[in-house]
């Protein structure tokens, strides 16, 4: 059972004392994405309850399964087994007729076809919308792409790096120099596409149950990341264009919202945000003449008094271990936390119920 399947029970009482049925038990899905985003949205989907049916070519297949192997291992790679466990494989040839066949057999029991491909190559094999929806009109199709199915850059190739930084989410990821960083969190397959395609095949199902017929939804990655950019946005409709890294509210222009380094070469990260927060983090640093300096008190994000703290703070949070920050700020309300690395935060007892997410 997996932690979301344990959320979703715990919040399902209709029957005490006994498990309740997955909320997608008896929804079946064909699974024709590879790589991350849409393998993801089918693993949620399963996770979900839902019948993964995850179909390959018979050739290399998702490339996923070769991808980021340790020395001496072989595939399938942790990569893709994080991604399809729970799906049922299934190996076939859509160009070829007798897998076609089975292909289609499958759609007229399918309530969810995903699909990763170029905009037009289902239509070219065939199996474009107004077809399969012949064959089952409650189906319910997601077609996952960079740039959506129309437009003036619809058959442009692209990554997650290409997506976040055409929808400008790229240019806040920046460092203190303002400039770009290469994240390793893939925001735009992630939330962009993973995420998207859940959350509107979700709707689709509920749609499709009710009428009996099923749609089309074009999930491109880029839109998608590009209208969950409020943040700047506000920035850009309050002053014309976004603000710089380290010169808003948000992006580190306040000593109360920053990542301060300590003396072990680790970080702090401070979320203290609400001036009660505030005032509790200088009570634990005993720097009660910190408490009006705070931006909802009237400094100015980003000016000379906020950057002055910003480097006071620095100085405080260098002169001990993330360790013995962490154990200080324990049992104060006021979002000091740790920034952990991965194998930390695998065995913190935070992530106890979930950390078998992320064992292959």
């Amino acid at each position: 059972m997996t932690a979301s399947s344990d959320f979703a029970n715990a919040c399902d009482s209709s029957t005490p004392g006994q498990a309740p049925e997955p909320a997608l038990s008896g929804v079946t899905v064909l699974d024709l994405t590879r790589l991350l985003p849409g393998p993801l949205a089918g693993l949620r989907l399963a996770e979900m309850g839902a019948h993964v049916i995850k179909i390959e070519d018979k050739g290399a297949g998702d490339y996923a399964r070769e991808m980021m192997l340790g020395d001496g291992q072989s595939p399938p790679s942790a990569f893709w087994r994080l991604l399809n466990r729970g799906k049922a494989v299934e190996r076939l040839d859509l160009k070829r007729d007798a897998d076609r066949s089975t292909f289609l057999a499958h759609i007229a029991h399918a309530d969810v076809l995903l699909e990763g491909f170029r905009p037009g190559v289902m239509a070219r094999l065939g199996f474009d919308f107004e077809t399969l929806a012949r064959i089952r009109p409650s189906l319910v199709m997601a077609s996952i792409s960079g740039y959506g199915q129309q437009g003036p850059m619809a058959q442009a190739a692209g990554h997650d790096i290409n997506y976040i930084g055409y929808a400008g989410v790229l240019d806040q990821l920046a460092d203190a120099g303002d400039a770009p960083i290469v994240p390793n969190f893939q925001i735009g397959d992630l939330y962009g596409g993973a995420q998207a395609a859940v959350q509107s095949v979700l709707a689709a199902l509920v749609s499709a149950q009710r009428t009996g017929r099923g749609r089309w939804l074009d999930i491109s990655m880029t839109h998608e990341v590009f209208r969950s950019n409020l943040v700047p946005a506000v920035a850009l409709h309050r002053q014309g264009h976004v603000s710089r890294a380290g010169t808003d509210l948000l992006n580190g222009g306040v000593p109360c919202y920053q990542i301060y380094r300590t003396l072990d070469g680790r970080y702090m990260a401070v979320g203290a945000l609400e001036l009660k927060f505030w005032e509790t983090l200088c009570d634990v640093l005993a720097r009660s003449d910190w408490k009006t300096r705070h931006w909802a008190l009237g400094q100015e994000v980003g000016g000379k008094d906020a950057v002055a703290l910003r480097a006071e703070l620095a100085a405080v949070f260098a002169s001990a271990s993330q360790a013995e920050w962490t154990e200080r700020f324990a049992d104060a309300d006021c979002c000091v936390t740790p920034v952990l690395r991965l194998e930390e935060a695998m065995a913190h007892p935070l992530f106890a119920s979930t950390r078998d997410a992320l064992l292959p």
